[in-house]
């Protein structure tokens, strides 16, 4: 029998999970090789939260690097030896077409920059990953899907909390319903500081900065993940206390979405305060997540006293994990790009609705 390249591999077992099959090939134990990732942007959260919980996963491991600043190179390929030839930069990431090494593009730069790489990613006939928020607007968004479906490979949004196990267990309750009908949700993200030095991609409008779009999607998609619905309106106003600062983007910014039950959520994200919570009010009792989406861990209680601690590990680590079985056929993606999407909809509508003081209707 002929010998199948990793990516050969990958693709099929992609094809077997399509059809609702597995290869007889891989046997019931799984493959022997782990998914190859290449982290793509070398800023902050690859170098500090990516990179080391790719150490602890049993299904992907870090193989390569794109970057476009040649001199943190030799710093990655020393720590992760990661050789020769899987390292690129932006103008040579076309390559890994050729790379049997890489299975799968982690895109992790600013928002503004996601769509062109994660078509690029995807053209090269690897699978995808793209941090949130998932793009700028709705056609960005749909065009990186679209380049997924075209060349056949997966693609899955970076919304750890998704994967993390208290946010799930919740998400499960508005299936069972254990505390009665919901009556009303409160989902607040944000972290205090008195905002970056002006070149930096978050205080840039057209990069993508502001709280909405780096903090807000993290109560937006709480809210939805916990009641399983989606929301009809929204309206939204900003906040300004250090407007000499906060020139170009959203410093903090209130918001509500309006479900087709009559159900709102009141919602709020910032960089200068730091709500962190996620409260689901219901006719006989609560639950909820505080802090709701911490790299230090999520806790989650209820009206009856119970207590979920934060896990033992990184929810950086449980996400790829996750996320790399999907391509193996091993379980199912649990956030698509359809996902990101709808919250870039929603993303947009409440900028609208807090330029024009009007509820916009989604």
């Amino acid at each position: 029998m002929n010998t199948l390249s990793r990516r050969q591999f990958v693709q099929l077992m992609a094809t077997g999970a399509a059809l609702g099959i597995l290869p007889k090939v891989y046997g019931e134990s799984g493959p022997t090789k782990k998914i190859g990732v290449a982290l793509l942007g070398l800023g902050n959260y690859s170098e500090n939260l990516l990179a080391p919980a790719l150490q602890a996963t049993k299904y992907c491991e870090l193989r390569g690097i794109v970057t476009g600043s040649p001199e943190k190179i030799p710093r990655w390929q020393s720590r992760y030896d990661i050789k020769d030839k899987n390292v690129y930069t932006y103008d040579t990431m076309d390559e890994l077409a050729n790379n049997d090494d890489i299975d799968v593009v982690y895109v992790v730069t600013p928002p503004s920059t996601h769509k062109d790489f994660s078509v690029k990613a995807a053209n090269t006939g690897k699978h995808v990953w793209c941090e949130k928020p998932m793009a700028m607007d709705e056609a960005e968004c749909q065009a990186i899907i679209d380049a997924c479906n075209k060349n056949n490979v997966k693609l899955a949004i970076g919304y750890r909390m998704q994967h993390e196990p208290n946010t799930r267990r919740f998400a499960q309750y508005a299936k069972s319903m254990p505390y009665g009908p919901f009556e009303s949700v409160s989902s607040f993200a944000g972290h205090g500081g008195n905002g970056l030095p002006a070149d930096n991609w978050r205080m840039q409008k057209e990069m993508g900065g502001g709280a909405l779009y780096d903090m807000g999607v993290y109560a937006i998609n709480g809210a939805r993940f916990l009641t399983k619905m989606e929301p009809v309106a929204v309206t939204g106003r900003h906040e300004k206390s250090h407007p000499k600062i906060f020139r170009e983007v959203d410093e903090t910014t209130y918001f509500t979405m309006e479900f087709d039950n009559g159900l709102i959520a009141d919602c709020g994200t910032s960089v200068v305060k730091g709500p962190n919570y996620l409260k689901v009010d219901c006719r006989e009792g609560w639950y909820q997540l505080k802090p709701m989406q911490s790299y230090s861990g999520v806790t989650g209680t209820t009206s009856d006293g119970k207590e979920f601690s934060a896990i033992d590990g990184m929810q950086q680590t449980i996400q790829m994990d996750d996320d790399a079985k999907a391509i193996l056929g091993k379980g199912p993606a649990l956030v698509t790009g359809e996902e990101g999407l709808r919250d870039i909809r929603i993303v947009n509508a409440i900028f609208a609705a807090a330029q024009s003081g009007k509820r916009v209707t989604l």
